[in-house]
């Protein structure tokens, strides 16, 4: 069964990056869940590159005790990558849930982010 899941979720994916694309003004910024993890990228898909990356797996976020896969640190990502961006004059940018259900993580991870002041 979570193959299937997988396979629709790259479906969707397929779909969705169809329409969002990101650019040099407001590059994209993706989105994606493992079951213990979730990973965040800001990404001018003009140029091909990641500008600015943020996860429950970097430094910052070690001082942040207990599970990481749960909504509490998917918005500490959600901050922290915003934070980041902000220091590299990235204000706004286009939301891209990689295929996942805007709900739980991904919205916390949203939530986050426009707390830390991105636009999007």
């Amino acid at each position: 069964m979570p193959q299937v899941k997988n396979i629709l979720r790259k479906r969707r994916q397929k779909r969705i990056r169809k329409k969002v694309i990101g650019t040099a003004e407001r590059p994209r910024f993706a989105v994606f869940r493992s079951s213990n993890h979730i990973y965040a990228q800001i990404i001018n898909d003009d140029a091909g590159h990641t500008i600015i990356s943020a996860s429950t797996l970097d430094k910052d976020m070690a001082s942040f005790g207990g599970h990481k896969g749960n909504k509490k640190a998917a918005e500490r990502v959600g901050k922290l990558l915003a934070k980041k961006a902000l220091d590299k004059g990235v204000k706004k940018v286009v939301f891209d849930r990689g295929g996942f259900l805007y709900h739980g993580r991904v919205k916390s991870l949203a939530d986050g982010a426009r707390e830390g002041g991105l636009e999007f």
